[in-house]
């Protein structure tokens, strides 16, 4: 019995001892529990209404730039708004005359190229003929030519033959 007892006492302090080590070792919240304290008591102590300061004068700025500073950066920038498409609106007609303009005188440059390019074919079709016209009056006088000689040719054998016979 007494070792069953000297056991059971044993077993106690093994038993005490592996939860006096499970709670230093994994039960957290005894430090979680002093870092919370510690937290709240740095934050409402030591740093007082700051935090509460600073978003009230947050709270004023934002009401000022809503009431005051964005009605007036809204309509200046409106009015500015409207004098840019104004001049916006005049750049823009500008720029369509001019392109009418260039896209008229393209068209006369085009026409006065196609005229051009007509009368040089003409002038060349007549060139061409006239070409053909002379080429065929040289033709003409070199067959007559060549008929000629062939006639003096005939007649300077003739008379040769009757010098040959003597």
């Amino acid at each position: 019995m007494r070792s069953q007892l000297k056991a059971s006492s044993s077993s106690r302090h093994v038993h005490r001892d592996l939860g006096e080590i499970h709670s230093r070792l994994l039960d957290h919240r005894p430090v979680i529990q002093g870092e919370t304290r510690y937290f709240v008591k740095e934050f409402e102590e030591k740093r007082g209404l700051r935090e509460m300061r600073v978003l009230e004068n947050l709270k004023n700025m934002i009401h000022e730039t809503n009431e005051h500073t964005l009605p007036k950066c809204r309509k200046t920038m409106q009015d500015n708004l409207n004098q840019v498409l104004q001049r916006l609106q005049a750049a823009t007609d500008s720029v369509c005359r001019l392109q009418q303009r260039e896209q008229e005188q393209k068209k006369i440059y085009n026409d006065h190229i196609i005229a051009s390019e007509n009368q040089h074919i003409i002038q060349w079709e007549d060139f061409m003929k006239e070409q053909h016209n002379k080429q065929a009056e040289v033709d003409e006088e070199h067959r007559k030519a060549v008929e000629r000689l062939k006639e003096q040719y005939a007649e300077m054998k003739k008379d040769l033959g009757k010098f040959s016979t003597f």
